[in-house]
């Protein structure tokens, strides 16, 4: 019996918003309160790959957007000990403008991408105003540029990309997009994107209202949770709390890098 390899996952923070709480569901029920809404990358980090998982956005599109740049990707990435620039391998959950920036860091890497993303992103849907605003038209052509330098892996639906690291495509919030299940330490872990915002999304089983299809975010919850060891396992996109549940690699990290490999903490327990 093959024995998966463990790797260590961590959640790095590179900005930050506010949203009314009512604005994290589609139901628009939740209350007029502001709530906090982090971006992330994430990093897979084994004895012999580090995979980066999605790539963020800039300055320039955090001030186009009104978001508040926290701390660039490529710093976030350095304070693990990563050379963006020599990162060879880089997940795209989906091409939305907050998962796909950074064109400029990566020029090392192969991008794993789903084929429908691609299609979807340079797609008669994206003539609709309402479905294109999640994408950034440059981060859109530089990914048809990687296309044509040789640089981009699709996979067409669920693929094992190395020894206990997968791709599993969900759909629903993007046509294309792909959770990251992995094994660790304590059980394979999944990042689940935009699958799922924050907790309240996947643990009530309500949608966030940017979507493409309804159903398929619906499933996709119960998919999370059978790729998912428990759970706790399963790992939200957008929500603060991942920072709370999960302690930083070193205590100077706290609030900036959370290591998902290792069990939650909570509450009193931290």
């Amino acid at each position: 019996m093959t024995v998966d390899p463990v790797y260590n996952v961590y959640a790095v923070r590179y900005a930050r918003t506010d949203r009314i709480s009512r604005q994290r569901f589609l139901d628009g029920e939740g209350g007029e309160t502001l709530v906090p809404m982090d971006y992330f990358v994430w990093a897979i980090v084994g004895e012999r790959h580090t995979f980066v998982v999605d790539t963020g956005f800039d300055a320039n599109a955090a001030m186009r957007r009104s978001r508040t740049l926290v701390r660039p990707v490529a710093e976030g990435l350095a304070d693990l000990g990563i050379d963006h620039a020599a990162v060879r391998e880089v997940i795209i959950t989906h091409l939305h403008y907050d998962h796909a920036g950074n064109t400029d860091l990566f020029g090392s890497a192969r991008f794993h991408l789903q084929d429908r993303e691609m299609q979807y992103a340079t797609g008669r849907h994206m003539a609709h105003a309402a479905l294109r605003h999640p994408y950034e038209l440059e981060d859109t052509l530089e990914t048809v540029r990687r296309v044509y330098g040789g640089r981009v892996r699709f996979h067409d639906g669920d693929a094992e990309i190395a020894p206990g690291i997968s791709l599993h495509l969900l759909g629903g919030h993007a046509r294309g997009l792909q959770a990251v299940r992995v094994s660790t330490s304590r059980g394979y872990v999944v990042l689940a994107s935009d699958a799922a915002h924050f907790y309240d999304n996947y643990e009530q089983r309500r949608a966030f209202p940017v979507l493409c299809d309804l159903d398929q975010v619906l499933e996709g919850f119960d998919t999370l949770t059978e790729l998912a060891s428990s759970p706790d396992h399963v790992i939200p996109g957008h929500d603060p709390l991942v920072l709370e549940r999960y302690a930083p690699p070193r205590p100077e990290l706290a609030g900036r890098v959370a290591q998902l490999d290792r069990p939650p903490v909570r509450g009193s327990e931290r």
